[in-house]
């Protein structure tokens, strides 16, 4: 079993920047996958980026150049830096961890609010 914990979301202006965390608890950080998705008022959750246990990334179109994903297997955490933040990116930001092998996301945080507005 493995426990996700979000933090680092809040209100930022167009153009800013923020970092999310995502704690993660469990046996075998390592070998999971993790990633972000998220999921804005009235719209279905989207993926946002993930990165594998080899340390690969990959990004949606709309975030690609903008953030990036990263993770740290001594600390158990996988960060998402957020830059050049737009009014679209408002969205509930929520951490998911995928277990080597399998083909689903199995794990999921509660989510932290980010919003972007002036």
């Amino acid at each position: 079993q493995v426990q996700l914990v979000e933090s680092g979301g809040g209100l930022v202006q167009p153009g800013g920047s923020l970092r999310l965390s995502c704690a993660a608890s469990g046996r075998s950080f390592s070998s999971y996958t993790m990633g972000w998705f998220r999921q804005a008022p009235g719209k279905e959750r989207e993926f946002v980026a993930a990165i594998r246990w080899s340390g690969s990334t990959v990004y949606a179109d709309s975030v690609k150049g903008r953030f990036t994903i990263s993770r740290d297997n001594v600390k158990n955490t996988v960060l998402l830096q957020m830059n050049s933040l737009k009014p679209e990116d408002t969205a509930v930001y929520y951490c998911a961890a995928m277990d080597r092998g399998v083909s689903s996301w199995s794990y999921w945080g509660q989510g932290t609010q980010v919003t972007v507005s002036s």
